[in-house]
């Protein structure tokens, strides 16, 4: 996700032309930086509010491309989902964290107690995945690709990349930056030309 005035926001592009242009870049790099970092917050609570992730793991996978104040409405900063290449992950990820007492005597009863449960999302209940195993010193989970004990293969789903590109998480988080980044360049601009003009 990038924010880019000459095609987003035109108005503002308009009102950075009638400025000292290092007024203009500074006020330009200023808003975007601080409207991208309160991007990063909306994604990471949508994203943890749908998908059964901690905020951390989020965090640490929502990196931030800052802008600078080179290149007058060439100025542009990115919101990363990912590392940009890895658009999956292990379901490990997403392994049942808690089961009750009175939901371990059901599954044991009838005959479900040893197989492993996945929740990927926050609504709804929680899946089984036949045959899964976790190996890899607890890090992974495996299913057998056939009727013997090898070949097998790590199961994966759905990571932040993909989580990132959910169509009303994106509506969500562009919502925010329109409503936000005209009022930040505005006091931004207020900010720099006063503190030329001292």
């Amino acid at each position: 996700m990038q924010i880019n005035i000459k095609t987003n926001f035109p108005d503002v592009a308009k009102r950075l032309a009638g400025l000292q242009q290092d007024i203009a870049n500074k006020a330009l790099a200023s808003a975007i930086n601080k409207t991208v970092a309160l991007a990063r917050t909306r994604m990471q609570k949508e994203i943890t509010s749908e998908f059964a992730v901690k905020a951390g793991y989020v965090r640490e996978r929502l990196k931030v491309k800052r802008a600078n104040a080179k290149g007058k409405f060439g100025i542009s900063a990115a919101l990363i989902g990912g590392d940009g290449r890895k658009r999956s992950a292990n379901v490990i990820r997403f392994i049942e964290q808690f089961v009750t007492l009175a939901q371990q005597r059901k599954r044991v009863k009838d005959g479900t107690g040893n197989q492993l449960r996945f929740k990927i999302k926050r609504k709804g209940g929680s899946k089984i995945i036949r045959g899964a195993f976790i190996g890899n010193k607890g890090r992974t989970v495996f299913i057998r690709t056939g009727d013997k004990r090898l070949p097998i293969k790590a199961v994966s789903t759905i990571d932040v990349a993909s989580m990132f590109n959910t169509k009303r998480i994106n509506r969500s988080v562009i919502a925010l930056i329109n409503a936000r980044l005209p009022d930040l360049i505005d006091n931004d601009i207020k900010f720099f030309t006063a503190k030329f003009n001292t």
